[in-house]
């Protein structure tokens, strides 16, 4: 019975050096083949209670959650643009109040607004 639990505890142990150790490779792998300014890599792995679990992650550098929106083209299009925006100004009435936190968050005088609803 003792050898088993031995045999368990080192099987555990070799399956968290060996999840280490391959993402550390492909960390390194992904790092050195594609060395551009405009990446990063994020890695890590997290263990405990007879688990692991490791996670590489490639991407632009900069915040993740913020898109960029191409301008428009054209003068139609830049028209048609300036109109939609005046037309939202217009109805949501946009005003920033802090909250009981102190965080400041943007309030609207119609429902929809915060999804670009301007009718």
């Amino acid at each position: 019975m003792l050898n088993c639990v031995r045999l368990v505890l080192v099987s555990r142990r070799v399956a968290r050096f060996s999840g280490a150790a391959a993402l550390s490779a492909m960390t390194l792998a992904m790092i050195g083949n594609t060395a551009r300014a405009d990446g990063m890599a994020a890695a890590g792995c997290l263990g405990g209670g007879g688990t692991l679990n490791c996670v590489v992650r490639w991407g632009e550098a900069g915040d993740p959650y913020i898109r960029t929106v191409p301008p428009p083209i054209g003068e139609a299009e830049r028209t048609h643009s300036a109109e939609r925006d005046r037309k939202w100004q217009e109805r949501c009435r946009p005003t920033i109040r802090q909250d009981a936190y102190g965080v400041a968050r943007y309030h609207y005088s119609a429902p929809g607004c915060e999804f670009g609803i301007i009718e």
